[in-house]
């Protein structure tokens, strides 16, 4: 982890919402690596960011000088579909609440974490931060990405407003220790991992997966999301958004392969092409974050052989 100057301190008092999800742990473990002492978290039983009151006693208790806006309501396309409402109100509630009162209780500076779902369904690849509001949405998950978006416009706006030093970054596909590997709502990394592992497990000599292996994908390891975001709360303080990737693409097949190989699945694997591939290619234009002098790190094959060791450890203590 990049040691930065005057952000990371052990005086420095810093508030990760949302600190037991994938990406708000990777963000208190970065913090930590870099020797900050006063990092606060509260549980969603101790804080309820929905709740305005609650939020702003909070903030008014604690005054936090620097905020990560790691808390979402978060799922897959499943989720997203079944409960379009409670998608859009608990984000929009999240975002809202802790956006205005890290403002008025004098935060130093706020980084919000948006989506790539923000970008149109149909965008140009590699999707440029231009790109936003430039075309529809993909249905599927329109009521979260019309939530981040709405975050990302406030925090503009509060920036334009108020003078309220506010950040937007925009992550790609994210995996890593701490993921979800229910099969019911995890992502493509994470479901294949497992559905790789029980076959391993018990012995099956295929794997079936939807679709027929062609679509491309952008993944990146959430310890370098964690590295990005501390770098850009220190060096970035302009109103555009950022996308946060690592530049690099594989074709679903691929992915298949390479995580067959780390788990040690030695059976055949089986496309479903009856099944849907969704959206032919998903890559984030990653040359405004480059410029600014930051890259991913971590390579696919190590990150898949990270987070699968993780996992085996989860699956040890469970069982």
């Amino acid at each position: 982890m990049t040691t930065h100057s005057s952000l990371l301190t052990p005086h420095t008092s810093i508030y990760v919402a949302g600190h037991r999800g994938l990406v708000g742990m990777a963000i208190c473990q970065g913090l930590e690596q870099a020797g900050c002492r006063k990092i606060l978290t509260r549980t969603h039983a101790e804080l309820d960011l929905t709740s305005q009151a609650a939020v702003r006693d909070f903030f008014a208790d604690e005054q936090p000088e620097y905020v990560f806006l790691a808390a979402a309501r978060v799922g897959g396309i499943h989720a997203n579909d079944s409960y379009p409402a409670e998608f859009i109100r608990d984000n929009l509630l999240i975002q809202t609440n802790v956006i205005d009162s890290a403002c008025q209780s004098g935060a130093k500076k706020l980084l919000f974490l948006g989506s790539s779902c923000i970008y149109p369904k149909f965008a140009p690849q590699p999707m440029k931060e231009e790109y936003l509001l430039t075309g529809e949405l993909e249905p599927t998950n329109e009521w979260y990405a019309i939530a981040k978006i709405a975050g990302i416009k406030m925090c503009q706006a509060y920036r334009r407003q108020y003078g309220f030093n506010a950040i937007s970054l925009m992550p790609t596909n994210l995996y890593g220790p701490g993921d979800n590997f229910d099969l019911q709502s995890s992502h493509v990394l994470p479901a294949l991992m497992r559905k790789f592992h029980t076959a391993k497990m018990d012995g099956l000599q295929e794997v079936e997966i939807w679709g027929t292996g062609s679509p491309k994908r952008e993944f990146l390891h959430v310890d370098d999301l964690a590295e990005a975001s501390l770098f850009l709360m220190e060096e970035y303080n302009e109103p555009e958004i950022v996308n946060v990737g690592s530049g690099q693409e594989v074709t679903i097949g691929e992915l298949a392969d390479l995580v067959g190989k780390v788990v040690g699945f030695q059976g055949k694997i089986r496309y479903n092409s009856a099944m849907p591939d969704g959206t032919p290619r998903k890559l984030l234009d990653v040359s405004r974050l480059t410029s600014l002098g930051w890259q991913a790190q971590i390579e696919l094959r190590q990150g898949i052989e990270d987070t699968y060791n993780w996992f085996i450890q989860q699956e040890e203590v469970a069982s």
